[in-house]
């Protein structure tokens, strides 16, 4: 939930700023809402006159103060029960049944990195220079078994850039075959606990310049504090 809406908090950051009318996109977003100028002047700690001047436009917004109304927007959705956001967010839920945590690094991480905040080995034979942005951790099971189609595809894009966890791994062939057809991959795999690594998903995962990692952590709760901690 909390990914989802950092997401939605950033294309709404994104419409207003690239749009050539910034301020009417304001408006347009606070209407949404169903927040008055008001009431979001207070709760950014300005008075409501300047929340006027920017939607007529005799104000361009910067960085900071963009993000304090957009923050001003979820903030006030979220004390009155997501009423707005929930409704938002539904495009981008469809995956969320197997996706157990994802989220963004604060700056660009290594392989080594990953595996020794994860207890990771790594079994390839070669490690090309890869950093990634954020991760995902998804129950291979479930995600192999359920996903079809245009859902497939949908959770490759939440891949890209990212190192992907796959739990309720019993060799790893499995999720290394599905992503052998898929034209978007991951270039780091971490396998939780496998109870054999499959000598194909190793040399699949090599031909497809994939890293692979197995994590020994018991718990797979620790993958997403660790991941969180880096």
């Amino acid at each position: 939930m909390d990914y989802l809406i950092e997401t939605l908090a950033k294309r709404i950051a994104g419409d207003i700023s690239w749009s050539e009318s910034p301020g009417a996109s304001m408006r347009k977003w606070r209407e949404a809402f169903n927040i008055s100028q008001g009431e979001l002047a207070r709760y950014m700690g300005i008075s409501q006159s300047v929340i006027a001047d920017y939607e007529r436009g005799r104000r361009k917004p910067g960085i900071d103060f963009l993000r304090k109304f957009v923050r001003g927007l979820i903030d006030i959705d979220a004390e009155r029960g997501y009423r707005v956001i929930n409704e938002l967010i539904k495009g981008y839920t469809l995956m969320l049944p197997f996706i157990d945590d994802m989220g963004d690094f604060q700056s660009p991480v290594n392989v080594d990195d990953i595996a020794k905040a994860l207890d990771g080995v790594i079994p390839n034979s070669s490690i090309p220079e890869t950093k990634v942005y954020g991760w995902v951790i998804t129950d291979s099971i479930r995600a192999i078994m359920s996903l079809k189609g245009l859902e497939f595809y949908q959770l490759l894009n939440f891949m890209l850039g990212r190192v992907v966890v796959f739990t309720n791994v019993s060799s790893g062939r499995s999720p290394l075959i599905a992503l052998k057809i898929a034209p978007i991959k991951p270039s780091i795999i971490v396998l939780h606990r496998p109870v054999k690594l499959d000598p194909l998903a190793l040399l699949l995962a090599e031909k497809d310049g994939i890293t692979l990692i197995i994590s020994i952590l018991k718990d797979p709760k620790e993958i997403r504090e660790r991941l969180r901690s880096i």
